[in-house]
């Protein structure tokens, strides 16, 4: 499978695909494509994984994408304005992604639920705890909301994030919830009462701006009349 990411603000990743290969969105993430790639509605794993799915934002039930007599050509395009990312899947080498992010893989990679291990971080966090796991073995696209920022952490490094922030990492961080220290930081500093603690070693990527973030401006704007 061939592939290439076109555009800036609104991304779009087209897949060129061998005859019968095969790629696996969720429901409704199709943009276009050719007419000989034959689509199946499949959970994907059985129920379980697709309740598990649910939980990590995705919808219950993924859509597969066939190459059949011949080539074949699809497109998934980017919902909110962002960029569109590439990760090599490989078993151990597993990335969790911030919920809804994903937006197309091959075959191979599975996508299931990730809950923090601190019941309390998943209870208290905000919804950047119930993340994505992506494992398996091939190509998984996964979408960041604005700009992606990188970093590699050493082992015992670490980075204090804003929960929505967080777009994706290694599996080999870790994660924790931590508290804003200071009662007045709390109440009256504007950024919450928790954060995101991710320790190294692996990835990190960052993304600038947040669902959140952006549903509080349109919100607040609409709430306006949004007039001049």
């Amino acid at each position: 499978m061939n592939y290439e990411i076109i555009g800036e603000n609104l991304p779009v990743l087209v897949c060129h695909l061998q005859e019968g290969e095969t790629m696996i969105s969720e429901g409704g993430g199709m943009s276009w494509m050719s007419p000989n790639m034959k689509m199946d509605t499949t959970s994907s794993g059985g129920l379980g994984k697709a309740f598990g799915r649910m939980f990590a934002g995705e919808k219950m039930f993924q859509n597969t994408y066939t190459a059949i007599n011949g080539k074949g050509m699809i497109a998934f395009s980017s919902s909110l304005p962002g960029s569109i990312r590439v990760f090599e899947i490989s078993p151990g080498n597993d990335i969790i992604a911030q919920k809804r992010s994903f937006l197309a893989s091959e075959s191979g990679v599975e996508l299931s639920v990730f809950f923090n291990h601190k019941i309390a971080g998943s209870i208290f966090g905000g919804e950047g705890f119930i993340m994505q796991r992506l494992s398996g073995n091939g190509l998984a696209f996964i979408e960041i909301d604005g700009y992606a920022v990188e970093y590699t952490l050493e082992a015992g490094q670490e980075i204090i994030i804003d929960t929505g922030h967080l777009a994706a990492m290694d599996s080999t961080c870790s994660i924790d919830i931590i508290t804003v220290p200071g009662i007045k930081n709390k109440f009256l500093g504007g950024e919450g009462f928790f954060n995101t603690k991710i320790t190294g070693p692996g990835r990190v990527i960052l993304q600038s701006m947040t669902v959140n973030n952006l549903a509080g401006i349109i919100g607040s704007v609409i709430g306006t009349g949004g007039g001049h």
